[in-house]
Formats: structure tokens, C-alpha cells, sequence
């Protein structure tokens, strides 16, 4: 991010903070989805993040850190609308953003679906390290700056997640175990 530009806002420069929205929107959105994985709670939580981020922007010290700083407002604001809804309910099906459009082979399909049901078993806090981690490769402490949790931490819940993944599509990967049909004794 540009430290001129958020200088700018941060002296209540609303252009500035317009082009700061309109770098970040696209990406925080697409981090909220995959955490929250819901079309309506993920726009409600970039939205009070971006709220957030104009209201509490002349507090930031440095504007060299306000990737961070935005990340984690992002991940708040998160947390806030999965305790809104207690129970997961997909509303849609997020997809890549950067997904080909081209026709897919139907082996494609088959495993972004398992990992789309193996990924909602995971709680909001191992959705949330994952996709800084793998969707926006975000190094281990930016991640940890947007958790707001220590370097180890991160490194803690990644194993966990990972765990909890690999456990969820094993378990969706096992076939159910359908009885024989019982043979009529004469």
C-alpha cells in the first residue's frame, strides 16, 4: 500500500481513502468469503471493516503498516458476523476468484466440492489462518498481525486447521457401510 496515499487519509482525505477502498475491496471480500462462506455475511463484514478502517485510521501510527493493520480490522469484523449466525448455512458456493472459466473435468469438481464440505466443518479461526496463509500467501507474521495472536499461535491453529481438514475429507472420503441383504433361511 502506498504510505503517501494513507497518509493522506489518515488527514481525512476521502479521494485517498476512496483509492485505498477501491485497491482493497475486491481482495477483502474474497478473504471474507472464504472465512465466513456466505455471499450476504462476508459484504457485511468488508463493510464494517472499511467503516472501521476510515473511523479508526488517524490512530494508526505507521502507515507503513496499515496492510496489516486492515487485514486484521477484516478478520474482526469476521468473527463478528459468524457470531451473528450460530450454525453454517451456504447461501452460496464461493469459488475462486481467480478460478478458469474454461469447462472442467469432472475429477475438478468432484474435489473442490469435498473441499468446500470439508472447509465448513473447520471453526472460523482455522478458515481464517488458512486463507491469509494459502489465499492470499501471506507470510506467517502478517498473519499473525492480522489475527492480532502470536507468530506461534499462527503456526499452532495452521497445524490444527490442516489436521482438521485432512481429518474432514478423510472422513467425507470413506464410503458408508451399506449392510448386505439378508438371505431368506428356509
Amino acid at each position: 500500500m502506498d504510505t503517501d496515499l494513507v497518509r493522506s487519509a489518515k488527514r481525512g482525505d476521502e479521494r485517498a481513502f476512496t483509492e485505498i477502498v477501491n485497491s482493497l475491496a475486491d481482495r477483502f471480500l474474497g478473504v471474507a468469503l472464504r472465512i465466513l462462506r456466505d455471499t450476504t455475511l462476508a459484504e457485511d463484514a468488508v463493510q464494517q471493516a472499511l467503516l472501521s478502517a476510515w473511523r479508526d485510521l488517524p490512530d494508526l501510527r505507521d502507515p507503513a503498516k496499515f496492510e496489516g493493520w486492515s487485514y486484521r480490522l477484516l478478520v474482526r469484523a469476521c468473527y463478528m458476523e459468524a457470531r451473528k449466525r450460530k450454525r453454517w448455512h451456504p447461501a452460496t458456493i464461493v469459488r475462486s476468484l481467480a478460478e478458469p472459466t474454461a469447462p472442467d473435468l469432472i475429477g475438478g469438481v468432484i474435489e473442490r466440492e469435498r473441499l468446500e464440505r470439508g472447509f465448513e466443518h473447520l471453526s472460523v479461526d482455522h478458515r481464517a489462518v488458512l486463507v491469509l496463509t494459502y489465499f492470499m500467501d501471506l507470510p506467517s507474521e502478517q498473519v499473525a498481525e492480522a489475527l492480532d495472536v502470536p507468530v506461534g499461535t499462527v503456526y499452532s491453529r495452521l497445524h490444527r486447521a490442516q489436521h482438521a481438514l485432512r481429518g474432514a475429507l478423510e472422513a467425507d472420503g470413506r464410503a458408508p457401510q451399506v449392510p448386505a441383504p439378508s438371505q431368506a433361511i428356509e
